[in-house]
């Protein structure tokens, strides 16, 4: 009897560590909005409070990621040729000094890690105007030392050009820009 309760003790056990693994916030879903892209509706400068994480651990390799570079680029803490989609130890750097800088939210302590908190700071950069022609919201990150332009689509999903000037969607779950 002993021997069967503890077998079924450790089989709850292991299936607790594996669903709690399983439901990690950026990995699970993408985001926290359970989108698979950087996205939005409505006031602009709240888009992105439910974003999910990028880091050296989370969507690592990501237009998501790659996006989050253009910002630090923008607040001239990323050269042009870091913006690579890959989170790296630069990337990682900068992002903490970004959040020292920026990052003026209650509690938030800087990780290096672009989580909820950080985007939503970043959000608060972004600018807005409405482009009737095609249905399309074009709005710019004002950066301390450069602005880019983005692009929100009828889904509300965020594009971005990357370094070639190609058009990219902010997805957290492929890498296409360069």
């Amino acid at each position: 009897m002993k021997r069967a309760e503890a077998t079924a003790g450790a089989i709850a056990a292991l299936t607790a560590g594996v669903l709690a693994l399983s439901a990690t916030p950026a990995s699970a879903s993408g985001t926290y909005s359970g989108l698979p892209y950087v996205s939005g509706s409505g006031v602009f400068t709240d888009d992105w409070g439910d974003e999910g994480i990028v880091d050296q651990s989370h969507n690592t390799q990501s237009n998501a990621t790659c996006l989050w570079q253009k910002i630090l680029w923008a607040d001239g803490l990323l050269s042009a040729d870091g913006i690579d989609g890959i989170f790296g130890p630069n990337t990682a750097s900068a992002t903490y000094t970004w959040q020292v800088r920026w990052d003026p939210l209650p509690g938030h302590i800087p990780d290096g890690s672009a989580g909820r908190n950080t985007w939503t700071a970043a959000g608060w950069s972004l600018f807005n105007s409405s482009d009737t022609q095609t249905g399309n919201t074009v709005s710019y990150y004002n950066g301390a030392s450069h602005d880019f332009a983005l692009r929100r689509d009828s889904n509300g999903y965020y594009h971005f050009p990357d370094s070639t000037g190609a058009d990219r969607a902010a997805g957290y779950n492929y890498r296409t820009c360069s």
